[in-house]
């Protein structure tokens, strides 16, 4: 408490009690670093500046918005729960964490920081800075991947919270992780808990806290067949239970390996009621990699000239739209797509 008024950073949700504004960044800022998810939150907070704004905004449009974040579902859910508040809660968000827990995507960790930085709420937060803090200082030893643990540190955690400033306490114990007590490197030497860190006392600070190492990332192989014709360019919207759902991309087709012959491209197009121009498919244009929490995408872009439109009828049945370029700017994608998007107008 003494240590976080000399050395926080000057953020923009550090100066409202606005619950609405306090979500929006907790929910951006989760598996982001704070210097890539601050311009997402002045993009979400000028757009919509109250919930009710949010609640009212097409899905495509909070999807586009949220275009490089990754991990979609989370805007998905915050366009919902934004939903969820106008609807049940006449726009007011709950001011208890036993509420706040009753919204939509919203876990253990979010609804404490709600509770305790907007309403006071003698709550404490639990993310991976604080698990390190705690881990390393106490000198626990349990693995804070493993589900059970949480509850041990939850219990240590609301032992250390004082009732008169329970959010300034959580902010300072996140932020002192987030600077001080980093992953890798902290500055211990001119650590303020130096004299009471069990892990700098015991030469164990690279050591905790023990997280058991998640499974290796598979690869997939993805084989995009970028279908133009003219001036026009195919697209679909990737459907439910998808984790680029909502997003548009091409027909793609994917294989367990890196290749895609002509026959079986020029299979593909033809299943689609489409001709290609000429008598022979064209290179890839482009690779590229796109590394996911627990899988690596390989993938490729075919470009596919059509010898005319797809037809109405091949188009509702394969589900994909016809834009101009220009017009794919305002759709959601992944960065993925995006990114190969901004290489063709080049």
């Amino acid at each position: 408490m003494e240590w976080y008024p000399r050395h926080r950073r000057d953020l923009p949700w550090r100066h409202t009690r606005d619950p609405y504004a306090i979500w929006l960044s907790e929910v951006i800022l989760q598996q982001t670093r704070v210097k890539q998810g601050l311009p997402y939150y002045y993009t979400y907070i000028n757009t919509y500046p109250t919930v009710q704004d949010l609640a009212a905004a097409p899905e495509d449009e909070v999807l586009r918005h949220w275009q490089g974040l990754g991990y979609y579902s989370r805007a998905r859910n915050m366009h919902h729960t934004a939903q969820q508040v106008v609807r049940e809660y006449n726009g007011q968000f709950p001011e208890t964490y036993a509420e706040l827990l009753k919204l939509r995507g919203v876990g253990q960790y979010t609804a404490a920081a709600i509770a305790s930085f907007a309403f006071d709420e003698k709550v404490a937060v639990l993310d991976g800075n604080v698990f390190r803090v705690l881990a390393r200082v106490f000198g626990l030893t349990q693995d804070i991947a493993a589900p059970a643990s949480r509850r041990v540190f939850q219990v240590l955690a609301d032992q250390l919270i004082p009732a008169e400033t329970p959010a300034e306490f959580n902010q300072a114990i996140m932020e002192f992780g987030a600077i001080q007590c980093t992953p890798v490197n902290p500055d211990c030497l001119f650590c303020p808990l130096q004299s009471h860190c069990y892990a700098f006392q015991h030469g164990m600070v690279n050591e905790l806290p023990i997280k058991s190492k998640a499974k290796a990332a598979r690869t997939r192989y993805f084989h995009y067949l970028v279908l133009r014709h003219a001036d026009t360019i195919y697209m679909r919207k990737r459907g439910p239970k998808d984790i680029w759902e909502g997003l548009y991309d091409f027909v793609l087709t994917e294989k367990d390996a890196a290749e895609l012959s002509a026959v079986e491209l020029l299979a593909v197009v033809e299943k689609l009621g489409g001709q290609l121009a000429t008598n022979h498919a064209e290179e890839p244009v482009q690779a590229m990699r796109h590394i996911l929490s627990h899988q690596k995408v390989e993938a490729k872009f075919h470009p596919v000239r059509l010898h005319e439109p797809l037809s109405a009828e091949a188009l509702k049945s394969s589900g994909l739209a016809a834009f101009t370029i220009a017009q794919t700017d305002s759709l959601p994608k992944s960065i993925m797509i995006a990114n190969f998007l901004d290489k063709i107008q080049k």
